[in-house]
């Protein structure tokens, strides 16, 4: 992990000088509004592990043991078209690396199976034009996600429209995916199975959404934003390599239905309380048609402890009620049309606490490097009362 780090941190600073160093020597050209200027260049590391006794893929009893190491290297570039608008050109890429012992239990006859570790790549490209006259941002993007199992394809576009003192904003976009899963049975299973799903079969998904933000500076200390976000998933929804044990001991994989409605509604609120404390809060109430309801609140003050750098202690209670399809090890009926034991569809409570640094110099750069910004990094702890928990330690760094 700390190769990655250092690599990609080099290849951040490497390509923001070479940037800087093009646009210095394209000043005196007679198309200097159409050069790229570098906006910033973000790169993001983190390192999470987990631990649990209630396994989907052994029936909702078994080990949730798993590690995963995500890189992100994010760059952004824009430029003034002829219009005078500013246009914004943003590539990332991210990676992760994990391992998961639960889903080894595919094949508990395989010391490591292709699903014990694996490898995400997830690339996206994303463009901006902004009418700064008329408070108009018109946004686009296309990505994609592949691994062992899983190829996904993404497009989405938005519209944001700024009042004319900039105090108000209304934002809509609209996102869509495009993906394809390979059907991996239970061991057990790939004899005998579902006619509907196969062994190596591929079986597609599809997920829209739809997100509305307003948001609201109401006076110099306080700020709002209220968030819908609706969505829509249609294809494959299970995860075929869960087992279900039912009421006579026989064993199927997962069934639910294809089909899946989604509204979470949000308010989100920051207000500074003098000149170096922040207070955020957040709270977000969520129902869809599998009769999952739940309830997010979160909150975390910023203290300044000086003009260059901060601390966090973010906070979040989350709690559930359990899904029409689940139950647990050996309660569900032969006879029902859809059942999982997967505790992500359980009703639960959690806790999330966390702790944040952060130190950022726009002016002279840190470790005398002026195009270094800023340095943060975050540790955060989650524990579900049903057992699972996790950590989770983050670096972020901006280049600009």
């Amino acid at each position: 992990m700390k190769k990655r780090i250092i690599s990609a941190a080099f290849l951040a600073f490497v390509l923001t000088n070479t940037v800087k160093a093009q646009e210095t020597k394209s000043d005196s050209t007679a198309y200097k509004k159409q050069k790229l200027k570098i906006e910033e260049v973000n790169f993001i590391s983190s390192y999470y592990s987990q631990d649990g006794n209630n396994s989907a893929v052994t029936g909702g009893v078994g080990t949730e043991k798993l590690t995963d190491v995500a890189t992100t290297l994010d760059i952004k570039v824009s430029r003034y078209n002829k219009n005078e608008n500013k246009q914004t050109f943003g590539f990332e890429i991210g990676v992760d690396s994990y391992s998961s012992a639960s889903s080894d239990n595919i094949d508990p006859s395989t010391v490591t199976s292709a699903s014990y570790q694996d490898i995400r790549v997830y690339p996206s490209l994303n463009y901006t034009v902004q009418n700064e006259e008329k408070g108009q941002i018109f946004s686009t993007g296309i990505s994609a996600s592949a691994e062992f199992d899983y190829f996904s394809l993404g497009g989405n576009i938005g519209f944001t429209k700024l009042s004319k003192n900039k105090n108000r904003e209304l934002s809509v976009k609209a996102m869509a995916f495009f993906d394809t899963w390979k059907v991996i049975l239970p061991i057990e299973l790939r004899d005998n199975p579902d006619p509907n799903y196969k062994q190596g079969d591929t079986k597609p998904r599809t997920s829209y959404n739809l997100g509305l933000t307003f948001s609201q500076i109401v006076n110099k200390n306080f700020q709002m934003a209220f968030l819908v976000d609706a969505g829509y998933q249609k294809g494959l929804l299970a995860t075929k390599f869960n087992r279900v044990y039912f009421d006579n001991t026989s064993v199927k994989s997962e069934n639910l239905p294809d089909t899946r409605f989604k509204l979470p509604i949000g308010m989100r609120t920051s207000y500074f309380l003098g000149d170096n404390i922040i207070l955020r809060g957040f709270y977000r109430y969520y129902f869809d048609n599998w009769d999952i309801k739940s309830h997010t609140v979160s909150f975390e003050p910023t203290i300044k402890l000086s003009a260059f750098s901060s601390i966090s202690i973010p906070y979040r209670y989350y709690v559930q009620n359990s899904a029409k399809y689940f139950k647990p090890i050996f309660q569900h009926q032969v006879a029902e049309e859809y059942f999982t034991s997967d505790y992500d569809l359980s009703a639960f409570s959690s806790n999330m606490i966390g702790l944040g640094y952060k130190i950022t110099d726009s002016n002279k750069g840190l470790f005398h490097s002026k195009h270094f910004n800023s340095l943060e990094l975050r540790y955060g702890y989650y524990h579900r009362n049903n057992g699972l928990s996790s950590h989770i330690l983050t670096l972020a760094l901006k280049f600009k």
